[in-house]
C-alpha cells in the first residue's frame, strides 16, 4: 500500500487472541519510527502501535513479533509507502470547519478529500441502497474504530470530527472492492 501521508498508526488482524510480549518496529533504514510501546486491543485480536508523524517519504517494513497467551510467538513482516505528492490529487476542503460527502452510484463524492484538523466530515447515502462508512482494513475496520458507522439508508448521515493529522483510509463494508475513500487531515 502507498499512502499519501504518515498513518496514525499502524493495525495488525488476527485471528487468535494476543498476549504480551507481542510487538510492533516501523522501521525506514534500520531506525524505529514508531512511537510509543505496542498496544493490544481489548478484544485481544488486534495490535497497534503509533507512528512519528514526522515520518519522512519512503518505504517502511513493518516487523511484528505476534504471541499466544500460552507464551508462543511467531514473527512476520510487510511493508508499506508513505508519498506525500499523492495528496496533491486530493480535493481540497482544508480550512472548512464542515465538509460533506456523499455516498452516490457505488462510490464515494469526492473520494479522496484533505482537511485541517478538528473538520467535521458527514457522509451522507445519495443511493436507493444501503451503505457504510468503515475505516480499514475489511473486515477487521480496526485502524481508526471511531470511523465506523451504522448501515446507512438512503438520506441517511454519519458525522465525526478528525482531530489528529495523519491519513485515514476507509471504504464501504458492503462495496468494499470498489467503494473505497481517504481522508487526509493536516
Amino acid at each position: 500500500m502507498v499512502l499519501a501521508a504518515v498513518p496514525i498508526n499502524v493495525v495488525i488482524d488476527f485471528n487468535f487472541d494476543l498476549a504480551k510480549p507481542s510487538s510492533i518496529k516501523i522501521e525506514m533504514d534500520g531506525k524505529d519510527l514508531g512511537v510509543g510501546e505496542t498496544v493490544i486491543d481489548s478484544n485481544k485480536l488486534s495490535m497497534r502501535r503509533d507512528i512519528d508523524p514526522n515520518a519522512p517519504d519512503g518505504v517502511y517494513t513493518v516487523v511484528y513479533n505476534a504471541c499466544w497467551p500460552d507464551g508462543s510467538c511467531h514473527d512476520g513482516n510487510f511493508q508499506f509507502a508513505i508519498d506525500r505528492s499523492l495528496g496533491a490529487g486530493f480535493a481540497d476542503m482544508t480550512n472548512k470547519k464542515e465538509t460533506e460527502i456523499k455516498l452516490s452510484q457505488i462510490m464515494f463524492d469526492p473520494q479522496n478529500i484533505k482537511i485541517s484538523k478538528g473538520t467535521k466530515v458527514t457522509w451522507i447515502n445519495d443511493d436507493g441502497v444501503g451503505h457504510f462508512v468503515n475505516t480499514d482494513s475489511h473486515p477487521a475496520h480496526t485502524y481508526y474504530k471511531d470511523q465506523n458507522s451504522k448501515a446507512l439508508k438512503k438520506e441517511e448521515s454519519y458525522s465525526i470530527v478528525f482531530e489528529m493529522s495523519g491519513i485515514y483510509p476507509y471504504h464501504c463494508s458492503a462495496h468494499a472492492d470498489t467503494m473505497i475513500g481517504n481522508i487526509l487531515v493536516e
